[in-house]
């Protein structure tokens, strides 16, 4: 299943909805959410992996290129909806230095 994504602006933040498998087949979206999600330069991007089934290690480190994007843009990034085994991934891999987790917003 490929990367799909969803976006919402909610005051200065843009809420990316992420659903299918972060590898990597899904440089080239998971690149367009992000261009899209980054239009007007909010204050944060949250990239919600509720829909997330599938992360390897070429996807944690395309989610490591957003990162370094959003933070030469002075974008902040938060992530939300990770399952206990990816907030895990996130700890040991000290992505969580980099982004904040935080819970999913309620819609």
């Amino acid at each position: 299943m490929s990367l799909h994504h969803e976006i919402r602006r909610r005051d200065d933040v843009a809420e990316v909805t992420l659903s299918g498998r972060i590898d990597r087949d899904a440089a080239p979206a998971l690149d367009a959410a992000y261009a899209a999600a980054s239009v007007g330069s909010p204050g944060s991007i949250q990239l919600d992996f509720t829909g997330v089934d599938y992360i390897n290690s070429t996807g944690i480190a395309l989610i490591v290129s957003i990162l370094a994007r959003a933070r030469s843009e002075r974008i902040g990034v938060r992530a939300s909806g990770l399952t206990d085994h990816y907030r895990h991934i996130f700890e040991i891999t000290r992505l969580s230095d980099f982004i904040e987790i935080v819970e999913p917003a309620s819609h």
